[in-house]
């Protein structure tokens, strides 16, 4: 049987994605059954795939981790627990409403949350900033799409800060809702999915070069064009019953998995 030539060339993109991945770690593995995780979290890892996410972006436990915008903190409770023992974790957010689960988190939890400290982004003249170049990873998780669409667009401030924050050499992490290049009608503004060719455009004009990207979250069921956006599949649900089974069905979106390297 001949390989599917599009899975071909995007494994080949960079090098090859299996041999950009280290080892799945005992530490890692651990860090995804930690008992501070919330049931309705682990119930996701289906459709997130931490432990291979993780991977393929090279996070070690020893590394300074910046999660970007961690919301609820899905992410925050791997990340935290991973790093406890010799790494650093930053949870930097909009404001300190932005930060609010995450601080509840490590005032329940705090053994498991003793690497995280707290920062803003994106930073701006006064507020408390991640460090200029002292991250080894950044990671940022369906947040750009909020960026370009929200009140004002603050993407390229965004991955020019991220870009800053890392040290020479240094990984950035991005997982995103996929919207592919021909998509017709179906806008990213409206829809939630960003393009490919979007997320890379600003990355670049940062300085980042792109290293690498996974299928790991993608989802070939995802049709990208709900009369809700995004927002209409799992978790959202945003036409609450209606069709639910039917979305139920598709899971959680369509996700392109890019990996990019800050130049020495």
């Amino acid at each position: 049987m001949r390989p599917n030539s599009a899975l071909l060339a995007l494994v080949l993109v960079a090098g090859s994605v299996a041999a950009a991945q280290p080892a799945l770690t005992p530490v890692l593995k651990a860090a995804v059954k930690a008992s501070t995780r919330s049931p309705a979290n682990i119930a996701r890892d289906r459709y997130r795939h931490p432990v291979e996410t993780l991977s393929f972006f090279g996070v070690k436990p020893t590394d300074t981790v910046v999660e970007i915008w961690p919301s609820g903190g899905w992410y925050t409770e791997i990340l935290a627990p991973y790093l406890s023992a010799h790494g650093t974790l930053y949870a930097a957010g909009p404001d300190d409403k932005g930060l609010a689960a995450v601080k509840s988190k490590q005032s329940a939890s705090p053994a498991a949350y003793r690497s995280v400290r707290f920062a803003t982004f994106p930073a701006e003249r006064g507020a408390t900033p991640v460090p200029a170049g002292t991250a080894d990873v950044v990671l940022t998780f369906r947040n750009v799409h909020n960026w370009r669409f929200g009140a004002t667009d603050q993407t390229q401030t965004a991955f020019d800060q991220m870009f800053a924050m890392l040290k020479p050499g240094g990984t950035l992490g991005v997982v995103e809702h996929h919207l592919p290049e021909m998509s017709g009608t179906i806008e990213e503004a409206r829809s939630g999915y960003m393009k490919r060719s979007s997320v890379i455009g600003y990355a670049t004009k940062a300085g980042f070069k792109l290293a690498g990207e996974s299928p790991i979250n993608a989802n070939s069921r995802d049709t990208h064009d709900y009369p809700k956006g995004v927002w209409t599949l799992p978790p959202g649900f945003a036409d609450g019953d209606r069709h639910r089974a039917r979305y139920a069905a598709i899971g959680e979106s369509d996700r392109m998995t890019l990996k990019f390297i800050k130049p020495k």
